[in-house]
């Protein structure tokens, strides 16, 4: 069994499947601090920070909350570079 998904890498060895997400944001804003503490107290908080400050959110279609210790333009940057890849991929020239 083949799984042609693209994974996203957010830092440290931590990888989230590319098509599930949703969103990447920055942590410094009462919203997402809210945000950060309700998943929390839902069990969908994920801590891939490895002990390191949290400088992105990343939140899926599953409505977990993965927290990453990488900005969140680069995030954005990777994510955008697969997208352009499997554009490609499907439209070859």
């Amino acid at each position: 069994m083949s799984c042609r998904c693209k994974l996203l890498n957010i830092g440290f060895g931590n990888t989230v499947v590319a098509d599930r997400v949703v969103a990447i944001v920055n942590p410094s804003s009462a919203p997402m601090k809210r945000l950060r503490e309700e998943a929390k107290n839902n069990s969908k908080l994920i801590d891939a920070t490895q002990g390191r400050r949290t400088r992105s959110i990343v939140i899926t279609d599953s409505n977990h909350v993965i927290l990453s210790a990488i900005q969140a333009e680069t995030i954005s940057q990777r994510l955008s570079a697969d997208l352009l890849t499997k554009t490609e991929e499907k439209d070859p020239r």
